[in-house]
């Protein structure tokens, strides 16, 4: 009797509750998404000037321990997502089919594209077009300049919110709290919330958006807002190049030439399209 008493006491104390039960899930949880976290913050390490890293360039780029980004690494390998040569790790093939899955989704009909093609040919400025991520905006197309001094970005590279002509016309519908949170992440004494707020009601009031060397010195642009069909702000239009360019009378012809083609855009469905993608 003594044995048996015992042996059950034993096995139901063995037996978590529910609340430690729940503790236990929501800490593998929480386990799973540092994890995917870390994995991509080494895919992000990867990009045109940088090609190759190794598990040197993780530790030092991260907060992630030597053997953790081992770990790692081996799991993107294992996935494809990485691939082992002899110096380092390089982009894997795996990776071909998300890239092949995000251009169908994202690559602009032909004509819309070969409408910027035309915009840049004819106002010899960089054409590119923008979407909102949270606080960031996102190049999603571009068309550059034939101009030997040109301003060009990377499709698919992303830019802080508190300053550029596209970011003040994707702001058109944010709230006071994204506000504030892209006015904290400005350089010190670049941008407060008040000026924020402001740029932005005035972009939204006047339908376009202009910006002088705001966040790169000499670099000047234009937006103009692509609509969905209720009126809402999916996208930036803009144009941007050497700032002595951009005097008061080329300003005046970019923003009606913006506009123009922003509505064309959404006329041919591109708002619609891209409606629920951003915010």
């Amino acid at each position: 009797m003594e044995k048996r008493r015992a042996r059950a006491t034993s096995d139901h104390a063995a037996t978590p509750d529910a609340s430690e039960a729940a503790t236990e899930g929501a800490s593998t949880d929480a386990g799973g998404v540092r994890s995917v976290q870390r994995a991509l913050e080494i895919l992000n390490l990867l990009s045109e000037e940088r090609p190759q890293i190794t598990i040197r360039d993780m530790v030092e780029n991260t907060s992630l321990a030597k053997t953790t980004a081992i770990r790692l690494a081996q799991t993107l390998v294992h996935s494809g997502l990485l691939w082992a040569t002899d110096t380092g790790y390089m982009a894997g093939p795996g990776l071909w089919r998300w890239a092949h899955l995000a251009r169908h989704a994202w690559e602009l009909p032909p004509e819309l594209r070969q409408m910027m093609t035309e915009m840049a040919r004819e106002h010899q400025e960089t054409v590119n077009l923008y979407i909102r991520r949270d606080i960031h905006r996102l190049c999603i197309a571009q068309a550059e300049s034939p101009r030997a001094l040109r301003h060009v970005v990377n499709v698919g590279d992303e830019f802080p919110m508190w300053a550029g002509a596209s970011a003040k016309v994707l702001l058109a519908g944010a709230d006071e709290h994204a506000l504030a949170r892209i006015a904290a992440g400005a350089p010190r004494g670049r941008v407060d919330l008040d000026e924020l707020r402001t740029s932005v009601q005035r972009a939204r009031e006047d339908g376009f958006a202009v910006s002088h060397g705001e966040r790169e010195s000499g670099v000047s642009a234009v937006a103009a807002p692509v609509l969905d069909s209720s009126g809402g702000v999916v996208a930036a239009l803009s144009m941007s190049g050497a700032t002595p360019r951009f005097d008061d009378d080329s300003v005046r012809e970019l923003v009606d030439a913006l506009r123009t083609a922003a509505v064309a855009m959404s006329g041919r469905g591109l708002g619609t399209a891209l409606r629920g993608t951003t915010s």
